[in-house]
C-alpha cells in the first residue's frame, strides 16, 4: 500500500465523517439556540424544555437525510474495498 492511497482513503472517511455529523448535529445547533433566545427571553429556566426539541430536529435530519447518509458511506465502502486488491498486490 502507497502513502497516497492510504492518505487518499483516510481523507475520504474523515470527509464522510464530518459531512455526515455536520449534516445530524448542525440542526439540533441552530433549534439549541432558537429555543435558548427563547427561554433568555421569557425567563423560563427549565433546562429540559430544549431536550425534545433538538431532539426531534435530529430525528428529522435522520429521515430527510437518511437517504443521502447512506449514499454516502455505501460510496465510501464500495471505493475501500475496490482499492484493496491494489493494495494487497
Amino acid at each position: 500500500m502507497t502513502a497516497e492511497l492510504a492518505v487518499s482513503l483516510i481523507y475520504e472517511a474523515v470527509l464522510t465523517i464530518t459531512l455526515i455529523v455536520a449534516v445530524l448535529i448542525g440542526p439540533g445547533m441552530v433549534v439549541g439556540l432558537v429555543v435558548s433566545v427563547f427561554q433568555a427571553a421569557t425567563q423560563i429556566n427549565e433546562q429540559t424544555l430544549s431536550f425534545l426539541p433538538r431532539l426531534l430536529a435530529t430525528l428529522g435530519m435522520i429521515v430527510f437525510a437518511g437517504h443521502w447518509i447512506l449514499e454516502r458511506v455505501l460510496r465510501l465502502f464500495e471505493m475501500i474495498f475496490t482499492t484493496i486488491p491494489g493494495a494487497i498486490g
